[in-house]
C-alpha cells in the first residue's frame, strides 16, 4: 500500500488489471521514483462541487493534488491540510495520523471528513477533541466514491453549516 495515494477519489485497491468504469488513468510523479498509476473519474469534481462543502484536500499529495488530480476529475484549486512533521507519524493510541491536523484545520467549524482509513478510535477523538457537528465518511478503497457516498454527504450538509 503506497502513501501516495488520493484516496477515496482513487481506489488503489481495486484489482490492478480492472479499471473501474467511468475511471481514467493517469501516471503521476509525485515522489522519486516510479510514477504511481492513478485511477480518477471526471464525474467527482463537479459532483463534489454541487454538494455544497467549502472543499479543502485531506490528503498525502497535500499541494501537489491541485497539480495532478484536480484538473482531471475538474476541480479547481483548494486549500489543503498541511501535516507538516505529522505527515505519516504513528500514534500509539491507534487514531489515524491525519485525525488531529484536521481537527486543528477545522478549527471547531463543523466539517465532513472523507477516507478510507478511519477507525473507531477517530470517531472517538473527534468526539472528544472537537466542539462542532463532524461527520467522518468511511469510503471502500476498493471501489472509490460511489452514489451513496454522495447522497450521505448530501444528507450530512444540512448539519454542517461550515464544512471542512
Amino acid at each position: 500500500m503506497s502513501h501516495a495515494r488520493i484516496s477515496p477519489l482513487n481506489p488503489y485497491a481495486a484489482r490492478p488489471e480492472r479499471r473501474p468504469e467511468g475511471y481514467t488513468t493517469i501516471r503521476a510523479s509525485v515522489r522519486p521514483g516510479r510514477p504511481l498509476r492513478v485511477w480518477l473519474n471526471p464525474a467527482h469534481g463537479p459532483a463534489l462541487l454541487s454538494l455544497g462543502y467549502d472543499l479543502r484536500w485531506a490528503t498525502t499529495w497535500m499541494d501537489e493534488a491541485n497539480r495532478w488530480i484536480a484538473p482531471v476529475v475538474g476541480l479547481p484549486e483548494l486549500p489543503y491540510v498541511d501535516f507538516g512533521q505529522g505527515l505519516f507519524a504513528e500514534r500509539p493510541d491507534g487514531v489515524h495520523w491525519k485525525t488531529e491536523a484536521i481537527v486543528t484545520y477545522a478549527a471547531g467549524r463543523p466539517f465532513a471528513w472523507v477516507d478510507d482509513e478511519q477507525s473507531p478510535a477517530d470517531t472517538a477523538y473527534v468526539a472528544a477533541e472537537h466542539p462542532a457537528p463532524a461527520l467522518l465518511h468511511h469510503v471502500d478503497p476498493r471501489i472509490g466514491l460511489r452514489d451513496g457516498d454522495f447522497a450521505a454527504l448530501r444528507d450530512a450538509v444540512t448539519g454542517l453549516v461550515t464544512r471542512l
